[in-house]
Formats: structure tokens, sequence, C-alpha cells
């Protein structure tokens, strides 16, 4: 039996999960459901699945500070990131991070059954043709568009902050940092990526999907 623990902020996507899983699908079984990465962490104190199905978008805290928590206390317990956003966004840094493997939440029913198994029971990552793409356009030097790729993660998390165009006062506040920190944030990033001004960093979000 393949126990799964599913969190997600939304009652109706848990339940979704919960019901796609069930209807079919015998061996594999949702014995926990959290709605934050707090309640995840106490959940894991009491019981281990044999796979943690992760939302990236958490009220509490970011996903992927989520992942990297569960990675360092549970490193043997598999995550996998399943996210309303489209891969190019996240998948080549949740995967870097310690994630089995990363869905998106449009994904058929058949496509999130098969990356349990292959996590679980191959002890593989789930990795989707896209994703690989991805992986093989890093490896290519030349390619302008994975500049985002060099960014840690809390300076990807500015970029598309700033992107989306929100204040460096408001961007301070939901990160928890200062001002100053977000300033010296934004420094290394148009360092590293050769942006001059937040209108570049902008348009490089928008052409290379990083933003809604």
């Amino acid at each position: 039996m393949i126990k799964i623990i599913v969190t997600d902020d939304h009652p109706f996507i848990r339940e979704g999960l919960k019901k796609i899983i069930s209807q079919g699908y015998a061996g594999i079984k949702v014995i926990g459901e959290t709605s934050s990465g707090a309640d995840l962490m106490k959940m894991l104190e009491k019981i281990l699945p044999d796979l943690v199905i992760l939302d990236i978008s958490m009220p509490d805290k970011n996903g992927l500070d989520v992942l990297k928590e569960v990675k360092t206390y549970y490193p043997r317990v598999p995550v996998l990131i399943l996210s309303m956003h489209p891969e190019e966004r996240f998948a080549i840094r949740v995967l870097k991070a310690g994630a089995s493997g990363y869905l998106a939440k449009n994904s058929g029913s058949e496509e999130l059954i098969k990356a349990i198994r292959m996590i679980v029971e191959q002890k593989k990552r789930y990795i989707s043709p896209l994703v690989a793409e991805q992986l093989a356009q890093m490896m290519d030097s030349s390619n302008k568009s994975n500049m985002h790729e060099m960014l840690s993660d809390r300076e990807y998390q500015v970029l598309c902050m700033i992107a989306s165009g929100k204040e460096t006062k408001d961007i301070a506040s939901e990160l928890s940092l200062s001002v100053q920190t977000i300033h010296t944030y934004r420094s290394r990033l148009k360092e590293k990526m050769k942006l001059k001004s937040n209108v570049e960093i902008t348009r490089y979000a928008i052409q290379n999907n990083l933003i809604d």
C-alpha cells in the first residue's frame, strides 16, 4: 500500500486528489491531509508516508521552503510538487531542491498515478518531456532564456514579484525581510542577468513565461 499525505490550502483540491486516487487505483491511499506547511511538519512528526504531494503555493510559507524543510528533517520521504504554474517556472528549481517530481494541476489523473508509482515503486524522479527539454537547454550555456536558473531561490522569488508589479516594501513584508535586503537581492539578480532596470526585469519575466 502506497501511503500519501496531501498538502494544499484549497479543500476542493485535496478532495479532488483523494477522489482520483481512491477511484480505481488499488494500492494507493491518502492517509492524511494538511492545509499548510506548518501542519504538514506536525503530521510528519507522527507518521511518515511513502510520498508527500505538496502545493508550491502555500499560505504560511512558500512551497519551495516547505520542500526544503521536509528534505532537511525527513530526507527519505519523497515529495511530488503539484502546482497551477506551468513547468517552466518552478520544475527545475524544485528538482534541484530535492523534489521527486513536478506536476501541473491540470494534468490528467493517469499522469498523476504514473508519477506516484514511478516515484514510490521505481524509486525514480518523475520528469515530463518538457522538463527534460529544459534540462537539456540548461546545458547550453549560450541559451539566454536560462539566465533565471542562475539565481538563488530567493533572488528568483524577488524577480517574479518585481515583475508582477509589487512594491519593494510589499515584497519585504511578504517575505519577512527588510527593504534593504530586497534591494540587495534586486541588485544581485540584475548583475547576474545583466539587466538594468525593473522594466527589463519585467520584460524578461514575460518573455520567459515566469509571471501570469
